[in-house]
């Protein structure tokens, strides 16, 4: 869905935890948070807080 990235918890090379905070994304007036589905390591981040997303835009990503 379209949103605006509020924060970013995570830098590139951390590695994150099943159910960790990743980021948050204001849509539609609501904070979501958005939470690492599984255990893994940040490669790669295309957003920072304050930029807007498109439908389908990738944020992140793991490796």
């Amino acid at each position: 869905m379209p949103g605006l990235i509020v924060s970013v918890n995570v830098s590139e090379g951390d590695e994150v935890q099943e159910g960790q905070a990743l980021c948050t994304v204001e849509a539609m007036k609501m904070e979501n948070i958005l939470r690492a589905e599984k255990k893994g390591t940040v490669a790669k981040i295309n957003a920072a807080a304050g930029d807007s997303l498109a439908v389908d835009d990738v944020i992140m990503e793991f490796k």
